[in-house]
């Protein structure tokens, strides 16, 4: 019954706001007349220079860029040293121990330092609180040099 009287007080509040949306439209007065336009003073006409034309843009697509890059020697091929040379330094920062071979220690090194330094209870085992301060801290957005 309850339900009955709040569906029908419902109906009621929804007309009574429609009738007095529709009754209380607002009936706006007409603009003002536009104002009468002002002569302009008559100018000699105006020549422009002559624009040059653009530069044209590079023909090379995004891959010839990507190879002309990889390409170091500029003889238009690419060669296993010149695509793994630039990997070399960062390989060499990995190998710790100088062999020429990277170990799944050598390689995870950063990760278990990590894990080693926020485990600060040493129970080899990190708790939530620890496990947060593993978090990446973000860098700071530059300042906008407007």
């Amino acid at each position: 019954m309850a339900r009955f009287l709040a569906g029908v007080a419902s109906c009621f509040l929804l007309l009574t706001g429609a009738f007095l949306l529709w009754q209380g439209r607002a009936q706006s007065p007409a603009p003002p007349p536009a104002p009468q336009p002002r002569l302009a003073s008559v100018r000699a006409p105006m020549t422009l220079s002559v624009i040059p034309d653009a530069p044209l843009a590079d023909a090379k697509s995004k891959e010839e860029k990507r190879f002309a890059r990889a390409d170091k020697d500029e003889d238009g091929k690419i060669t296993l040293a010149e695509l793994v040379e630039p990997r070399r330094k960062a390989f060499a920062k990995l190998d710790l121990n100088q062999d020429g071979k990277l170990g799944f220690e050598e390689w995870s090194v950063k990760t278990i330092d990590k894990y080693k330094a926020a485990d600060r209870d040493a129970n080899h085992s990190l708790s939530p609180a620890e496990y947060a301060a593993t978090a990446p801290k973000r860098k700071a957005k530059p300042a906008c040099g407007c």
